[in-house]
């Protein structure tokens, strides 16, 4: 699809996006991107300039057309938010198949065209391209390629391999008009049980900044630019060390905590990220307490209202200059149904939602996160407590990554390549290759259960019992009960609390990482008569100990299809996997372990290890 564009008296071809039938200055693709911006920003009403400032969740149509009423998730109609708010920032959830999802989002852009000044949309996501499925960190990849979780690309080691996924990601976004990331994550996972390890490259500082500057090459493409998808980094200042690992979407999960003193470990990511370029920063959630930066106590209030944090540190301090957009819903609490989702205010609940607008930008943001309450910001200015020029400073930001990306010349995508660039052969087969990879091979001891020889690499021709395995798809010949085979597979998920009070809780994996001794038992039945192959699925760093005496072999994953497994233990795939953390002896050392220090002093598997075949 291609816009619809005018010739100038001097034959300029430009989008008559204010509908006055000349060509203006932030019309002329010519111009520079600063004098683009401020000559737009120089025709815009205070409501225009608000609804700059508002990133929230958007789902498209199953037909590719804009939804006419609130979705699942998102609050409003399409057109209500657009024409009525003037947002043009969306975090995309639902998406229908890829060309549909092309037809949605050209769609959008010509319902952004009839607002006054046509700014266009820039349609933002939450990682798509793995298994776990979350409303509020990322979704599964349907159609697109799959690939194993960022630490199953971290126990890969390897930026060029990081950097080649995210060039697949741009792709595949591109295709269908996905032009920001709500990702990079380069927090460290120090804390065995936060429930957001599975996103990040793991506990290594030098590791994780490394890793996190290949994504950022390969997505954003260097500085952002018309082949870019531009990145929000986040969580600044890092937020890996949560007490007792509870999550700070939640009430109980708001203080953030450093009692080994190693705050400089869990930024040295961001110094990174910031030198490479990345577009934006997000703030965590989480409420720092007992923390002191240079000599000074930080204030115990969460990230995203944190002046010291946003303005002293990131912008004067770190030199950023990008988009600061706050995580989701600090504003207001969000109800869906019969549950509710309190905002996450952490150390200034006592503030109405007009109160805490207004201290996040004192801190220093751009943009409120999963928020569409305009008139909020536009009551701040014209009672007086915020000048409108606080505005303007956030909007020419959030202009000149619009300009950038090419949008206002031309945001339309082709519908009949998104079908062919998203999920292709190509980008499949690389994702299934690196789900293989990725698999970490812990234990393969001939002495242990009833193997005599090592267990790994499978043989061909074994006869299969398997438990959360499809052994008969991946190829081999099964049998209903552990004494007619040859051997067993269990693949298991690394164990958690089930919560579900709150909106949210219930994707999210927290609590204990023990398994209960029920499993432990029945497996060593099943390893008292053939030996026992086990793959645990960790998406956060399970306490594998008992596991340990049972298993003839032992595997941990992050991310990978029941095929690719196969792949990796038959050695039709070498599996290369190395651990991206340490894996804990107990839940008592886990509790012992200071929240913010990268691994254990005498783990059961150490931070790097995995064996070959």
């Amino acid at each position: 699809m291609e816009p619809a564009t005018f010739a100038a008296a001097d034959g300029t071809m430009y989008r008559d996006l204010n509908h006055n039938g000349q060509l203006d200055p932030f019309e002329d693709p010519r111009l520079s991107t600063p004098e683009r911006v401020e000559d737009l920003l120089g025709q815009l009403s205070l409501e225009e300039k608000a609804g700059l400032m508002f990133h929230t969740v958007i789902e498209a149509g199953a037909d590719g057309e804009v939804l006419t009423g609130p979705g699942q998730i998102s609050k409003s109609g399409t057109a209500e938010v657009v024409l009525g708010k003037h947002l043009t920032h969306f975090n995309v959830h639902s998406l229908p198949g890829p060309r549909l999802a092309a037809r949605w989002s050209n769609n959008l852009q010509l319902l952004a065209e009839q607002a006054p000044h046509g700014i266009p949309v820039t349609v933002s996501t939450d990682p798509r391209h793995s298994f776990h499925e979350n409303a509020g960190a990322s979704f599964a990849a349907r159609e697109l390629s799959q690939w194993p979780e960022p630490l199953g690309l971290a126990a890969l080691r390897d930026p060029a391999r990081v950097r080649r996924f995210a060039e697949i990601v741009n792709a595949e976004y591109r295709a269908m008009g996905i032009r920001a990331a709500l990702h990079p994550t380069v927090d460290l996972a120090t804390e065995p049980r936060w429930a957001r390890q599975s996103g990040t490259f793991g506990q290594d500082p030098e590791l994780v900044a490394a890793l996190g500057v290949a994504y950022l090459e390969g997505l954003q493409q260097g500085r952002v630019g018309r082949t870019s998808v531009a990145c929000t980094t986040k969580h600044f200042p890092g937020g890996g060390p949560q007490l007792r690992g509870e999550d700070p979407h939640f009430p109980y999960g708001r203080e953030q905590v450093y009692p080994a003193g190693r705050f400089a470990d869990h930024l040295r990511p961001f110094l990174a990220m910031i030198a490479a370029g990345t577009s934006a920063i997000m703030p965590y959630y989480g409420m720092p307490v007992g923390l002191e930066v240079d000599g000074e106590e930080v204030e115990p209030v969460g990230f995203g209202y944190n002046a010291g944090m946003v303005t002293g540190l990131l912008r004067e301090s770190l030199g950023f200059e990008g988009v600061v957009c706050t995580d989701w819903e600090l504003v207001n609490d969000n109800h869906v149904g019969d549950q509710v989702l309190p905002a996450r205010a952490w150390g200034v609940e006592h503030l109405d939602p007009s109160g805490r607008m207004e201290r996040i930008l004192a801190a220093g943001g751009d943009q409120f996160g999963g928020e569409e309450c305009v008139e909020l910001l536009v009551g701040l200015v014209t009672s007086g407590r915020v000048p409108e020029s606080r505005l303007d400073a956030s909007a020419r930001r959030l202009l000149a990554v619009k300009f950038d990306l090419g949008l206002f010349d031309n945001p339309f995508v082709d519908e009949e390549a998104a079908g062919e660039v998203v999920g292709s052969a190509a980008f499949v087969a690389e994702g299934r290759r690196a789900q293989a990879e990725s698999v970490t091979v812990l234990t393969n001891d001939p002495s242990t259960g009833s193997g005599q020889a090592p267990l790994l690499p499978v043989s061909p021709g074994r006869r299969v019992y398997a438990e959360g395995f499809d052994a008969a798809s991946a190829g081999f010949e099964t049998v209903a009960t552990p004494e007619e085979a040859d051997l067993a597979i269990v693949r298991l998920q690394a164990p958690f609390e089930p919560r579900s009070d709150l909106f949210l809780e219930a994707w999210f994996h927290q609590g204990g990482l023990d398994f209960p001794p029920g499993l432990v038992v029945r497996l060593q039945r099943i390893a008292a008569v053939c030996p026992l192959l086990i793959d645990v699925t960790c998406d956060r760093p399970a306490i594998l100990t008992p596991l340990v005496e049972v298993a003839s072999a032992l595997t941990v994953s992050y991310g990978t299809g029941d095929g690719p497994y196969a792949d990796a233990v038959t050695g039709r795939v070498p599996p290369l996997g190395r651990l991206p953390f340490d894996l804990p002896r107990s839940m008592d050392a886990v509790r012992a372990h200071p929240e913010d220090q990268p691994g254990f002093d005498d783990p059961l598997f150490p931070f790097g290890h995995g064996l070959t075949l």
